[in-house]
């Protein structure tokens, strides 16, 4: 049977592979949207966002399309860095230094990451939006070479280690992104 191609909503070749790893399996295959997609990101909710991107990349290839919107929430910091998280400060290793300091006053490390995903058809209107979460701490100390992002400094309810210290297809099981799609996932599941 031939896999179901849908656009993925991102510039970033890395996300498309992480999402068809976690949808290995499923009949569906994630492409990237045209060279030109570059939706303007001025939502004020992860599923703002995600519905932005959706809405361009369907758009640009007249097709249906999958965006996420995800960021880390620290409970300490009022839910910062949330939807800025990518842009918290100017390259991932100043983000998780910034975000290392401001947490030094508190002794409360809880944080979440967040992913909304939202499907739409080939006009842009919504078919499915999903939110999928995973509930941790924020270490000490960065920790692990895998992943990117906040990676290294989340440490998952659950386990001793962080996102970073964890194989791929771990990461893949307990993620945020996963929780999210795999919801999507079934979703299709019933349409296609």
């Amino acid at each position: 049977m031939e896999s179901k191609k849908i656009v993925f909503a991102t510039s970033n070749p890395h996300k498309v592979l992480e999402v068809n790893e976690i949808a290995k399996g499923s009949g569906i295959e994630f492409i990237l949207p045209p060279a030109s997609f570059s939706p303007n990101e001025n939502g004020k909710t992860f599923k703002d966002n995600s519905y932005i991107k959706a809405k361009e990349a369907a758009r640009l290839s007249n097709t249906m399309a999958l965006a996420d919107d995800s960021g880390l929430c620290v409970e300490a910091l009022n839910g910062e860095p949330g939807i800025y998280s990518a842009r918290y400060d100017s390259t991932p290793q100043k983000r998780i230094d910034k975000l290392l300091k401001n947490l030094t006053p508190f002794g409360n490390r809880k944080a979440k990451f967040v992913c909304a995903m939202t499907l739409v058809n080939a006009k842009g209107e919504i078919l499915n939006q999903v939110i999928g979460e995973c509930h941790g701490q924020i270490a000490k100390v960065q920790s692990g070479i895998n992943g990117f992002g906040y990676d290294p400094i989340f440490i998952p309810d659950g386990y001793g280690y962080t996102l970073a210290d964890m194989s791929e297809d771990l990461k893949n099981k307990i993620s945020h992104r996963s929780i999210a799609l795999n919801k999507i996932i079934e979703f299709l599941s019933t349409v296609l």
